[in-house]
């Protein structure tokens, strides 16, 4: 199983000219109010190579931790004041939620379950497993570059959208919708010519090759919502963008964008 790397790379968006960090430095935040839980977890996951912080309560971490740094949480289940499970539906509800692996020294079936619903890596009981303990680790890293760069590509979509005038993006609505030139300008009550002026320009600015591309970043960013809650397979798209993983709603559809270098 190959870690995950401690470096940083980014992905260049070729319409912009920017650069966006989607993998820095992973760090490793432990939480358990145990100090003797906190010193042996420190000193196995930095003999490991990881960047660890360590913390004796849920609360202190919510108000230390860079929300913003790359990286997983080891959490206690069974603490004073804000229990894991507490923590993780916080965590949850927050606009960057990290993956969390769960420990504890006397779980029990039903908490272990409801733990996994609510999105766990894994759930380890004390005293724990050091190859399971990495392994599991290591996946929680992988998950969080994931959604970290998927993340970052939402973003740069929404960047493209905000660029575009209010006359751009009501005719992208309806370019989205399926509408013809002839249609939007019937119903907009500008002349055809006007209408394939602007639609060249929504499809520049949105660095979209093809109507199916910007139908798909049009989901992506909750322009359109598709009938069945659902984005065409990734074998029926352009071979010339990429597709991500959305990560918000109630579903995991796919979106493509244009590629980036």
């Amino acid at each position: 199983m190959s870690a995950v790397p401690a470096t940083c790379v980014l992905a260049a968006d070729r319409h912009n000219g920017r650069c966006q960090d989607i993998r820095a430095t992973p760090t490793i935040f432990v939480v358990d109010d145990a100090a003797e839980t906190r010193a042996g977890l420190t000193r196995l996951l930095r003999t490991a190579g990881y960047q660890v912080r360590a913390f004796e309560s849920a609360k202190r971490f919510f108000k230390e931790h860079d929300s913003e740094a790359p990286g997983c949480l080891l959490l206690e289940i069974c603490m004073p004041d804000m229990s894991g499970l507490d923590a993780q539906r916080l965590l949850n509800r927050s606009e960057f939620t990290r993956p969390v692996i769960f420990l504890t020294g006397h779980g029990d079936i039903q908490t272990s379950v409801q733990a996994m619903k609510q999105g766990a890596v894994d759930f380890l009981t004390k005293p724990m497993d050091e190859v399971r303990l990495l392994a599991a680790v290591n996946q929680a890293l992988q998950l969080d570059l994931a959604a970290r760069h998927e993340r970052a590509i939402c973003r740069n979509i929404e960047q493209r959208l905000a660029t575009l005038t209010p006359r751009q993006r009501e005719i992208m609505e309806q370019i989205v919708r399926g509408r013809t030139n002839k249609r939007i300008a019937l119903d907009l009550g500008i002349v055809e010519k006007t209408v394939k002026i602007h639609r060249a320009r929504v499809m520049s600015k949105m660095n979209a090759r093809t109507v199916p591309g910007l139908v798909h970043l049009a989901i992506r960013v909750g322009v359109l919502i598709p009938a069945d809650g659902k984005c065409a397979p990734p074998n029926r798209q352009p071979r010339s963008e990429i597709c991500v993983l959305r990560s918000r709603g109630a579903h995991h559809g796919q979106v493509h964008l244009a590629e980036f270098a």
